[in-house]
C-alpha cells in the first residue's frame, strides 16, 4: 500500500530531515518489497514548489530512498509509491504539482475514460503528464478549484464528490499542500489516514524533536522541540498517544496558524464501490495493507 505523509510546521520553516525507505531489508526482502516511487515536497521562501523524487524500479539504485536529505520549508509532503495504474516513470511518481500546490494520494479508482473526458470538457486534459488514476483526479481538483476561485476545500469536495458518484472507487486517501495551508481526506473507511496534532507544551518534560518513523518513510526535526506541528500519515509513527484515525470521509484544513478544523462533505459509501477482488491482481496486491 502507498504510504502517505504531511507535515504543517506553521507560518516559519523548520528544518526537517527525512529518509525514505530507509529500513534495512534484506536482499531477499527487497526483491519482494521494493517500492515503485517515492518522493518530497517542500516550498521555497517565496512559496513556490519544490519536489525531488524518483522512480524506483527494482532494478535502479536505491541511493535516493536510503540517503537522509535536509529540507526547510512551512508544509512538507512525502510519498511511497506502489502501483496500481502507470508504469514506474518519473512522470507516474507523487507528490504530483499544479499551479503551486503539491499532491499524492492513497486508493485507486476505475473509470479513467470518464474522467478524461470529464478533464477535457474543463480544459485541464494538458496538466496530465503520466498514465496514473491519482494525476488524473489531482487535475480534477486543479479545476474545479479554479473555477471556485481558488477555493481548494471547494475544489476537493466537487472533484471527490463527482468522482465518488460516478467512479467506482477503492479509496481516495489524499493529502494537498500549500506554502500555508495543508488539506487531508480519508474516503471512504477502505485505507486508514491518521493525524497528530502535536504541541511540545503539552508533553512531558524534557520535550522530545519531531521523530516520526515507519517502515517506510521517516522525518526528524529537532527545531520542532518547542513548537507546534501537524502530521498525517498512513500509520501512527511514533508512540505518541494523540495520533488518532482520521474518520471515513472527514475532509481536514490545516491553516498557516495551525488551526485544524474537519468538514464531512461526501456520502458514507461511494456510489460504486470497488473490493479489491475488483481489481487485477497486480493493482490489488497494491492495495494491501
Amino acid at each position: 500500500m502507498c504510504r502517505l505523509f504531511g507535515l504543517h510546521a506553521g507560518s516559519r520553516p523548520v528544518r526537517a530531515t527525512f529518509w525514505l525507505l530507509d529500513a534495512p531489508d534484506s536482499l531477499s526482502e527487497q526483491s519482494r518489497k521494493e517500492p515503485d516511487g517515492a518522493g518530497i515536497g517542500t516550498f521555497d521562501p517565496d512559496g513556490s514548489p519544490r519536489v525531488t523524487k524518483r522512480p524506483l524500479a527494482a532494478w535502479e539504485d536505491h541511493a535516493f530512498a536510503r540517503e537522509a536529505r535536509e529540507l526547510r520549508s512551512t508544509t512538507f509532503l512525502a510519498h511511497v509509491r506502489y502501483a496500481s495504474t502507470g508504469a514506474h516513470t518519473l512522470v507516474n511518481t507523487h507528490p504530483f504539482e499544479q499551479d503551486g500546490r503539491l499532491f499524492a494520494h492513497n486508493g485507486a479508482f476505475h473509470g479513467l475514460g470518464r474522467l478524461d473526458a470529464r478533464l477535457r470538457e474543463f480544459g485541464v486534459a494538458e496538466l496530465v503528464q503520466g498514465q496514473t488514476d491519482s494525476e488524473r483526479l489531482f487535475a480534477l481538483i486543479t479545476a474545479e478549484s479554479r473555477r471556485a476561485g481558488g477555493d481548494v476545500a471547494e475544489g476537493i469536495s466537487r472533484a471527490v464528490g463527482w468522482v465518488a458518484a460516478e467512479l467506482p472507487v477503492l479509496a481516495l486517501n489524499i493529502i494537498v499542500t500549500t506554502a500555508t495551508d495543508l488539506w487531508a481526506l480519508r474516503y471512504p473507511a477502505t485505507h486508514p489516514l491518521y493525524v497528530l496534532e502535536r504541541d511540545p507544551l503539552t508533553e512531558p518534560a524534557p520535550v522530545a524533536p519531531l521523530d516520526a518513523r515507519s517502515p517506510r518513510i521517516h522525518s526528524r526535526s529537532t527545531e520542532l522541540a518547542e513548537s507546534r506541528s501537524v502530521l498525517f500519515a498512513t500509520k501512527r509513527m511514533n508512540q505518541n498517544p494523540g495520533w488518532r484515525p482520521m474518520a471515513p470521509g472527514e475532509l481536514v484544513h490545516v491553516g498557516p496558524n495551525l488551526v485544524v478544523t474537519s468538514t464531512f462533505p461526501f456520502p458514507d459509501q461511494p456510489a460504486h464501490p470497488l473490493t479489491l477482488a475488483d481489481l487485477e491482481p497486480s493493482a490489488a496486491a497494491s492495495q494491501m495493507p
